[in-house]
């Protein structure tokens, strides 16, 4: 029989049977009752019966096929019979089941999100943050187009590009949602004429370092994230060679006259990177191990990285982005600093050890951020800036160092203030959905229709 037929005959809405079919509802002893007498059967035959397994993948596969998911997917329904085979029953229920998971990975939410960024910082820190199929790749372009070492200029970028197969086309209406867009039907890179917020020689490696990793649309966020990752790594190998990088570096250290703003200048990219291309190759050729952080002015971590055993605040899943990294720490004491154009440099006391950092604060879209770059105090020696007078102490993650208020502020003042805080909704909300979360797709294929005309 049908909802609506037994609905009629019992008086009780179809809707209302609907979620006692589905197991949504529990049924009301009155409703049983009715139910009972509709079908000419005890209450102990209509709730003593165990369900079929048969019947619930049914009902399971009938549910799925309604489902908004499926309608967003524009999947056919299948008419459900006792013909059906099993095999196909179960078959088309697993692809449903399937189907459901994939969606759940993508929409990635804030804590699925802090878990492929713990996975893959644990990755990174594995290698030393150090990849060297990436730098061989790197080596590999750069031999191709006649690098010849110091920075790398227009014209290798543009012989780079030419030589994968692309064209570079600058535009006026790249979508918003993005920061580079590649045709690969008709080879062609969009970038913007204008870009305040990044480097467009590294929007444009970056571009065609998913060509050459041979990068395929992520089926997950932490495949997206990694990707990213590599993406990010061959760049910076590409604008700072290993060879050239590494020759530079290890003069410095011998005339213990090592600072990120020197490798910066020598290689004309921002501190930043910089910042970030020293962890990859301060390990593994220095043997300096050490740590990293992006702070925002908030003192909100946003990057992080570790191998010299600084202990970061994280929460339970080992994630360390959207924590408040301690006030006394080098990354949030250099926001006080009146001297913005040169590193600010201290060394912080901890429960783990002594370490020496170095920093400086840049402004972005979002505000003020610190870049820092820290070791161990026993390597010191090799960096200029070490004779500061700057010393802080930190006792987190005990809270009684810098969560807490002083005791004589907190009697003046406890409930009798209520501030209201600044969400960082980035860090609260689900991401966005797709395959490049964030990413407007129609406005990405629109996009690209236009352009594809000759």
């Amino acid at each position: 029989m049908t909802l609506a037929q037994v609905a009629e005959a019992t008086g009780i809405a179809s809707s209302q049977l609907s979620m006692l079919e589905n197991g949504k509802r529990e049924a009301k002893m009155s409703t049983l009752q009715r139910l009972a007498t509709h079908y000419q059967a005890t209450l102990a035959e209509l709730t003593s019966e165990v369900p079929s397994r048969r019947a619930m993948l049914e009902v399971e596969l009938e549910r799925a096929m309604a489902s908004p998911l499926a309608k967003q997917r524009g999947l056919p329904s299948a008419r459900i019979s006792p013909r059906m085979p099993m095999d196909v029953l179960e078959t088309l229920v697993a692809l449903h089941r399937e189907l459901a998971r994939t969606a759940e990975e993508q929409a990635a939410t804030p804590e699925e999100a802090r878990r492929a960024n713990t996975e893959l910082r644990e990755k990174m820190k594995a290698r030393d943050n150090y990849f060297e199929h990436l730098e061989t790749e790197a080596s590999k372009l750069l031999t191709k187009v006649g690098y010849a070492g110091g920075p790398l200029s227009q014209h290798d970028i543009s012989a780079l590009t030419e030589h994968l197969g692309f064209t570079l086309h600058h535009v006026a209406n790249l979508p918003h949602s993005t920061r580079s867009v590649t045709d690969l039907r008709q080879m062609r890179i969009y970038l913007p004429r204008s870009s305040v917020e990044h480097d467009p020689r590294t929007v444009l490696l970056q571009a065609l370092g998913h060509y050459v990793l041979g990068h395929g649309t992520p089926r997950s966020y932490g495949e997206f994230l990694n990707q990213r990752v590599e993406t990010n790594y061959l760049a910076a190998a590409l604008q700072m060679s290993e060879t050239s990088t590494v020759e530079f570096l290890r003069r410095a250290k011998q005339d213990k006259n090592l600072a990120i703003e020197d490798l910066r200048d020598r290689f004309s990219v921002s501190y930043e990177s910089a910042a970030h291309r020293f962890t990859n190759l301060a390990t593994q050729h220095l043997g300096i191990p050490l740590h990293f952080q992006k702070v925002h002015e908030s003192g909100i971590i946003y990057k992080a990285y570790e191998n010299d055993g600084v202990v970061f605040p994280a929460d339970h899943t080992g994630a360390i982005e959207g924590q408040p990294v301690c006030r006394y720490w080098t990354a949030r004491q250099v926001f006080d600093v009146e001297d913005k154009f040169n590193a600010f440099n201290q060394y912080t006391d901890t429960p783990t050890g002594t370490f020496w950092c170095t920093a400086r604060v840049d402004r972005g879209p979002g505000g003020d951020f610190s870049t820092s770059v820290g070791i161990p105090y026993v390597h010191a020696k090799w960096f200029r800036g070490r004779d500061t007078r700057e010393r802080s102490k930190s006792t987190c993650p005990d809270e009684r160092c810098c969560r807490r208020a002083p005791r004589e502020l907190e009697d003046a003042w406890a409930g009798k203030s209520w501030p209201s805080a600044r969400a960082h909704s980035h860090l609260l909300a689900a991401l966005p959905p797709g395959a490049f979360p964030g990413v407007d797709e129609t406005e990405v294929y629109t996009f690209l229709e236009a352009h594809s005309q000759p």
